[in-house]
């Protein structure tokens, strides 16, 4: 089905770029729109990234303002990160993952680690559809990939709980 090998193809294929191949110079932010674009795989145009998007990221504290009305490679590091979880998670769930302290302290190597994490699992996602697949299979490689996210969202639920916990108790004063 060529589909299912087009969608392979991606899974096995597509990345973000790495960080030394982020723009040398600083963004605008209809730039940044534009360039995030081809950053993640998407099906659709749903989901794709907004200015609108970036403000409300900006006011929700998950990226660091712009300098002046510029965006650095930390910015779309940041929003790559961003647009692939908010498909996940909630924007607080969100801010605890992307936590200032891991931004902080080395964005380079928090967005090196993020895209490693995000290789493996598409190269182990692809490396279970089979192209030859028939109806039935399809449908029940569908199913094992839903369950598959439940079971993940409920693990990653539960650790960002008790990060959030453990954060809570080590500063108090943080809300």
């Amino acid at each position: 089905m060529e589909e299912l090998k087009l969608l392979k193809q991606r899974m096995e294929n597509e990345r973000p770029v790495e960080w030394s191949n982020f723009p040398d110079i600083n963004l605008y932010k209809d730039q940044v729109v534009a360039y995030l674009k081809r950053q993640l795989i998407h099906l659709e145009s749903e989901g794709q990234l907004t200015p609108a998007m970036i403000s409300n990221y900006v006011k929700d504290k998950l990226l660091p303002k712009a300098d002046g009305k510029k965006y650095s490679k930390k910015h779309l590091a940041v929003l790559t990160e961003i647009c692939l979880l908010k498909q996940v998670l909630t924007v607080r769930d969100m801010g605890v993952l992307l936590q200032e302290d891991a931004q902080e302290n080395n964005p380079e190597s928090f967005y090196t680690n993020f895209t490693a994490i995000l290789d493996k699992v598409l190269s182990e996602t692809a490396s279970k559809i089979d192209i030859s697949a028939e109806n039935e299979e399809i449908l029940d490689l569908a199913l094992e990939f839903a369950v598959e996210s439940y079971c993940s969202k409920l693990a990653c639920e539960s650790l960002i709980a008790l990060i959030r916990e453990k954060d809570m108790l080590s500063h108090p004063k943080k809300k």
